[in-house]
């Protein structure tokens, strides 16, 4: 499929989420297969434009092409403002966030917010389609209630605006992300839709990625929460809907390396002591299978420093590849 000029392949997208797809794991997830990846949401608001977080958030510097950069908002005109200070920033894309559920976001009327109010969304893409020369994306969930699904009506203004691609996460804003998605609505909306669409939600294998795509006939699959602590995954459903065959889970000894450059990029990227406080929700995540999983975490996360931090990982990973149970107990 294609975003504009920019042909996805694999069809396999990280999809944006908070406080998780900053550059150093964008970066790691299109390493390992992904076709794109869209930058955590970004805010509109110019005030905040100068803010440490705002400008790592705008950092994409050495990322590879196509740059995909999440704005979120609810008045167009700042909307638009801020679509054109991300494309100055480098976005090659600009993804418009309906989708994210957060109280705080819906609270200021964005986010999956937006979806109550069709006219006022309308008006958003219309301005930010007209602002930037880039292809615009937009992601949203199938309504705000499960009494009030209207994601094929959204869809429909979404391709009339001049939306690019368009993404549905098969849930609505109350479900939050508890119970199971649903695919009917975004078949629905494949069905009615001319421009590509992206189906999300609860896409955790490369088997339910081909049933996903096989059920909605979506162009490509979005793939978040089943990503963190895996990025691997990429490269796995990527295999299996080219050849039909599953991928070898990677071996301890590569899953060391991985986390062990992630954290190093983490380090660098936000700075010593942001870094290693960052890192350890991924060292969770890396872990959270792992039957020392408590444990591990109980010490690594009073690492205070990069060299520590990356010292004690290296050392569990290294009695796994060993095939000893590492000894964290005394560690502690």
């Amino acid at each position: 499929m294609h975003i504009g000029p920019y042909a996805l392949n694999p069809r396999v997208v990280l999809a944006p989420m908070a406080g998780v797809t900053d550059k150093p794991f964008r970066m790691l997830c299109k390493q390992l297969g992904a076709g794109l990846c869209v930058s955590e949401m970004t805010t509109s608001d110019p005030r905040l434009w100068k803010t440490a977080k705002s400008l790592h958030r705008t950092d994409h510097a050495g990322e590879p092409d196509p740059i995909s950069v999440q704005i979120a908002g609810t008045v167009p005109e700042v909307m638009a403002e801020a679509a054109r200070h991300n494309v100055d920033n480098g976005a090659q894309i600009i993804d418009i966030n309906m989708g994210c559920p957060a109280k705080k976001v819906c609270n200021a009327w964005a986010g999956s917010a937006l979806m109550r109010d069709e006219a006022l969304v309308g008006r958003i893409l219309s301005a930010v389609v007209a602002a930037v020369a880039v292809p615009v994306t937009l992601k949203i969930r199938t309504g705000w209630a499960a009494e009030q699904k209207n994601a094929l009506a959204i869809a429909r203004i979404a391709q009339d605006s001049g939306i690019a691609a368009l993404a549905v996460h098969g849930r609505t804003r109350d479900q939050q992300y508890t119970g199971v998605a649903e695919y009917d609505t975004i078949a629905a909306v494949k069905a009615a839709l001319a421009i590509p669409v992206l189906a999300n939600g609860d896409i955790d294998s490369p088997q339910k990625a081909a049933f996903v795509l096989r059920h909605t006939g979506a162009d490509a699959v979005m793939i978040g929460r089943a990503a963190q602590g895996r990025p691997w995954i990429f490269r796995e459903v990527a295999h299996y809907l080219a050849t039909g065959e599953l991928l070898a889970e990677p071996g301890v000894a590569e899953v060391r390396d991985i986390l062990l450059a992630h954290l190093e990029h983490l380090h660098a990227f936000y700075g010593e002591e942001s870094g290693v406080r960052i890192a350890r929700k991924h060292l969770g995540w890396y872990a959270k299978d792992r039957p020392e999983n408590a444990a591990f975490r109980g010490v690594v996360n009073r690492a205070t420093t990069p060299s520590d931090q990356l010292r004690l990982t290296r050392d569990y990973f290294d009695a796994l590849v060993a095939g000893v149970s590492p000894e964290f107990a005394a560690a502690a």
